[in-house]
C-alpha cells in the first residue's frame, strides 16, 4: 500500500460514521509555510522569546539547527487547523477542543520550513449530544525523514 501525497479530506454525512473508520487515515493536509513572522507573533503571544525562536542573527551564528525555529507548541497548535482540513462531519454543529494524549517532536522545525498534517482516526466515543475522537496527528516536515510532531489530538464535538 502506497501512502498518498494529495491533500484529502473524508466527509462522513453522521457523527456516528466515524465508528467505521477507526483505524483508518481520514486525510491529509496542505503544506503551511511557518515564517519569521509567525514565529515572532506567537513569542509574543505566549511569552517565550528564547533567542532560539526570534534573534535570527544569534541562531545562525549559535544555534544548532543554523536558523531560528518554530516553537514546538506553535506548531502543535495547527492541529485544529489540520484537523478541520481532513475531517468533516455533516451533522456536527461545533467542536472544541478537549486535549491532547501524546505529543512529541521529533524534529526542529525551522523558520520557513513547511508542514502539514497527516489525520488518522484513534478512536471514537459516543457523549450526549455529540461524541469524542481521538485523532493521531503526524506533522509531516517538507525535507525532512522525521515529522516536527506526532500527538494524539482529542476533540469533542456536538450534533445539530
Amino acid at each position: 500500500m502506497s501512502i498518498t501525497t494529495t491533500p484529502y479530506q473524508t466527509t462522513f454525512a453522521k457523527l456516528t460514521d466515524l465508528n467505521e473508520a477507526i483505524g483508518q487515515e481520514v486525510g491529509l493536509s496542505d503544506w503551511f509555510r511557518i515564517d519569521q513572522e509567525m514565529i515572532n507573533t506567537f513569542a509574543r503571544l505566549t511569552g517565550d522569546e528564547q533567542w532560539i525562536h526570534v534573534d535570527e542573527a544569534r541562531a545562525a551564528q549559535y544555534s544548532p539547527y543554523g536558523t531560528t525555529v518554530a516553537h514546538g507548541f506553535m506548531v502543535l497548535s495547527l492541529a485544529s487547523k489540520f484537523a478541520y482540513e481532513c475531517l468533516a462531519v455533516t451533522d456536527v454543529v461545533m467542536g472544541v477542543n478537549y486535549g491532547l494524549n501524546k505529543v512529541r517532536f521529533p524534529h526542529a522545525t525551522p523558520v520557513n520550513a513547511e508542514v502539514r498534517g497527516r489525520i488518522s482516526l484513534l478512536d471514537y466515543t459516543e457523549i450526549p449530544g455529540g461524541g469524542r475522537y481521538v485523532l493521531h496527528v503526524v506533522f509531516d516536515l517538507k525535507g525532512h525523514e522525521k515529522p516536527a510532531c506526532v500527538a494524539e489530538f482529542v476533540g469533542q464535538v456536538y450534533t445539530g
